[in-house]
């Protein structure tokens, strides 16, 4: 049997938790008192621990809607533009999204719920990559022989040693995609 749907205020709470906790994760870490994070969405502790029992499921959660967000951004620049120009800005936004979420990764490794549901995500960016490098190679936009997972990697390798936001677009751009 599914759970029943949240009533409109319990969802109002839950949304500003969780926009509240990418907030100040993103600030102070995934360490961040979880007083903190109550605070700034407006609500009281127990609201907070109601929805959010444990400081992975928070984790968790907002891991999930950014996931969710990224491979949705995704869908919309394949319809939206050309092949190469939609693989790029993704690759730009997933590089973004590794760099900002180091951290969170690293925070819900350990619990393997969470690890479930992380190469869940993962698969789900891979799927997101292969279909916008598809749709580029079937254009003639990039060499045929890319590869979706070498391409991730060297993204994700970009997007952990970079030193600043800049370095990272500078060094996406040196790949050489053409034929």
């Amino acid at each position: 049997m599914g759970s029943r749907p949240r009533r409109a205020d319990a969802q109002r709470n839950y949304d500003r938790l969780l926009a509240a906790a990418a907030q100040v994760f993103a600030e102070r870490g995934t360490d961040a008192p979880l007083d903190d994070v109550a605070r700034r969405a407006g609500v009281g502790n127990a609201t907070m621990y109601r929805h959010f029992p444990t400081r992975t499921d928070l984790l968790v959660a907002v891991y999930a809607d950014e996931v969710a967000q990224l491979c949705a951004r995704g869908q919309t620049l394949s319809a939206a533009g050309s092949p190469a120009q939609a693989l790029h800005e993704w690759l730009r936004l997933f590089m973004g999204h590794i760099a900002s979420k180091r951290d969170l990764a690293l925070a819900v490794t350990g619990d393997s719920g969470a690890t479930a549901l992380v190469a869940q995500w993962h698969a789900s960016m891979l799927a997101t990559a292969s279909a916008l490098l598809d749709a580029a190679k079937r254009a003639g936009a990039v060499r045929a022989d890319l590869d979706v997972r070498d391409l991730l990697t060297l993204v994700r390798g970009i997007a952990l040693t970079a030193a600043d936001r800049a370095q990272s677009d500078r060094l996406l751009a040196l790949i050489d995609w053409s034929r």
